[in-house]
Order: structure tokens, then sequence, then C-alpha cells
């Protein structure tokens, strides 16, 4: 199954501690690089949120980022300490005995340490509940590559189908070209039939015939498309070997337009790079 290395999903739940949210946003990367974006109740999770991403993704360059919102999410209740309240509403009292003139507002008293405690969170069952969203947003970025893969796919074997139009084109026109080449080379060697050591010059060129027979490119070719369209049915990550198969490709069309003796066969190896190249560049988007 293609998958494209772009793709977007966001998931959100409610829990007890406030709304937990989570995004995954990726472009396209030679390997899998992660950028990781947590609140601080969940810096706990990032080892595992690494190896949970890692195991689902092959490539791209992934944002994971988690928001938590809501007043219980970050503090929990606030508790008032009554004794300790107590406490310094006596020293309060004293001191305003003491010096009439001093204000002691209700708000200082409560940012004294103790006077109000702060219920924390879970913090086991938050990170828990993190990892369990986390692998839900996994499961629809999946999906989303794997929607944008097919439209990929489906652009590679048009291109796939096109190179081996043109191969076989190239196989239909050989035997002409062959022929016309060989009466060529009859042409020009009658003119040198009394030239002294007339049958070496008749071996050189029979050699530079051989050279620029092209049917084991074209087999070569031939092989390279049923790989790809192999390549293209597997349910793994094949960026990386489709990238390398296009270099044979490549290398392939590239000694088909050096041995071309014909303008129809020079015509095709710049149609053959310009579809390699089209497949190179949609490559670089799938997983």
């Amino acid at each position: 199954m293609i998958r494209s290395m772009t793709a977007f999903a966001a998931v959100e739940k409610v829990t007890p501690w406030g709304t937990l949210a989570c995004e995954l946003r990726a472009v396209n990367h030679r390997f899998l690089e992660l950028g990781v974006r947590l609140p601080e109740e969940l810096r706990l999770i990032e080892p595992a949120l690494r190896e949970q991403v890692s195991a689902r993704l092959a490539r791209g360059k992934v944002d994971v980022s988690f928001r938590l919102n809501g007043g219980g999410a970050r503090g929990g209740e606030l508790r008032l300490n009554p004794v300790m309240l107590e406490r310094l509403g006596h020293i309060a009292r004293e001191l305003t005995v003491q010096m009439p003139a001093l204000r002691i507002e209700m708000t200082e008293l409560l940012r004294f340490p103790g006077v109000l405690d702060e219920s924390r969170p879970d913090q086991g069952a938050l990170c828990e509940a993190a990892l369990a969203l986390l692998d839900q947003c996994l499961d629809q970025f999946v999906q989303a590559r794997e929607r944008e893969g097919e439209k990929l796919a489906q652009g590679m074997l048009e291109r796939i189908d096109a190179i081996g139009s043109n191969v076989g084109k190239v196989r239909q026109w050989m035997p002409q070209i062959r022929e016309a080449l060989q009466q060529r080379l009859r042409a020009r060697l009658a003119e040198f039939v009394d030239a002294p050591d007339s049958g070496r010059m008749e071996q050189e060129l029979v050699l530079g015939l051989q050279k620029l027979d092209v049917d084991e490119e074209l087999d070569r070719l031939d092989s390279h498309l049923d790989e790809a369209r192999r390549i293209l049915g597997l349910r793994e990550a094949v960026g990386r070997r489709l990238d390398f198969l296009l270099q044979e490709f490549n290398r392939e069309a590239n000694t088909l337009g050096s041995k071309s003796v014909d303008a129809r066969t020079s015509q095709i190896a710049v149609d053959l790079k310009v579809l390699i190249e089209q497949l190179r560049e949609q490559v670089q988007n799938i997983e």
C-alpha cells in the first residue's frame, strides 16, 4: 500500500483533567524525523511517544503535539487550608494592633504557601490516556497517508505504463533500424572494397554494429517495469526502494540514447527521461 509522506490528523478527548488534544502533521523527508511538543504534565511520555510513532511510520518530518486545556487539567481542584489561614489571620490581627496603618489584603494571605492546596492530576493515568489518544491519531494519520498514496500510485502506474509503451515502440522499430543500418554499412564497405585490409575494416564495422544493439537495455527496462509494479503492490514503505530502482531506469534510458542511430529512438530516450523524472518527483512524496 503506497502512502504519502504528507498528512495531517487531529483528535481530542475530554478527560478528568481537562480536554486532551493530539495533532500529527508531516512533510517530505528522506528519513523519519520527529519533532515533539508536550505540556509539562506529559513530559514523561516522550520516549514512549517516539517509540510508538516510529513503529507506525517510516519516513517524513513528523511534528507531534499535545495540548491540555481546562482549569482542572493543569491544577486540579483548589482546596483551602483553614488551619493555615487561621494562623495567618491571627498574626495579621496582632500586627494590625501594633501597626494600625498596616493593611493586609485577603489575596495576599491566599498567596502564602500552604493556604491553598492544589490537587494534581494522576500522572500515570494522564500519560496512559495521552498514549491511547496518540494511537487514535496515528490511525487517522496513516489512513490519510494511504488515501493520498492511492492517488500517487495511480499517477505512477500511468507513467510506468507510458514507459512500457515507449519500450514496445523501440522493439517494434528495431528490425527496420537494423536493416537500414546494415544497408548503410554495406554501402560504406563497398566504397572501400579495394582498400588494403578491407577484411579488418569490415570486422570493425560489425563490432560497431554490435555496440549499437539495444536489446539488452530494452530487456532490462522491461524487467525494471515489472519490479516497479510489484513494489507498488507491497504493503510496506517502498519509497527508498523505488528511488533506487529509478536510478536503474535512468541508467538504461541514458544508454539507449547514447546508442541511438535513429531519430525516433533518440526521441524515445528523451521521453523516457522525462517520464522517469516525473516518477522521481512522485517517489519523493511517498513513505
